[in-house]
């Protein structure tokens, strides 16, 4: 499976390299994903569910950053292994780009899968990789550049994560 796409984000450059590097912001990003933790200075291991079609797997796997240029992008490999559902394995090419006051994310991917999750057909597996790539942006856009929408009451204000926490 390849995909390519970019995503507009209303914040500065350094601001979505920063967030792009928090393990807390990509946890709570990141569709399914139950832990997250660095292993190495440039190493993460995940633990993510989720539910390809009649398939629901446990994910668990390493994730290696490469070609580190601050602020202007990476690499990103990995392997996840889900038991019996199968095993995924790919990449990604992120680069950032300057917009104004908003960055333009740009990406490459390329995955491949096995097992019982790789026989559901490649329709399903690409259509599933979008809608999810598609809700990690939208929760990535808003954690990094949330809305300036009033509080309910009872909730504390939504501010900028770098400068607040996030909400």
């Amino acid at each position: 499976m390849d995909m390519s796409d970019s995503q507009r984000i209303e914040a500065p450059r350094d601001v979505v390299w920063a967030a792009l590097n928090d393990i807390e912001v990509l946890k709570a990003c990141i569709p399914g994903c139950e832990s997250i933790e660095r292993v190495g200075e440039n190493e993460l291991e995940a633990k993510v569910t989720l539910k390809i079609g009649p398939v629901k797997a446990s994910f668990g796997g390493r994730v290696t950053f490469s070609n580190i240029d601050p602020p202007n992008g990476y690499t990103i490999s990995g392997e996840g292994q889900g038991g019996v559902a199968g095993h995924a394995r790919g990449g990604a090419d992120v680069r950032l780009e300057a917009d104004g006051e908003a960055t333009i994310l740009h990406y490459d991917v390329k995955a491949e899968v096995g097992g019982k999750i790789a026989q559901l057909g490649s329709r399903l597996i690409d259509s599933t990789a979008k809608k999810l790539a598609g809700e990690f942006f939208e929760t990535f856009a808003q954690v990094v550049a949330p809305s300036e929408a009033e509080p309910e009451d009872g909730e504390a204000p939504k501010g900028k994560w770098w400068k607040f926490g996030r909400a």
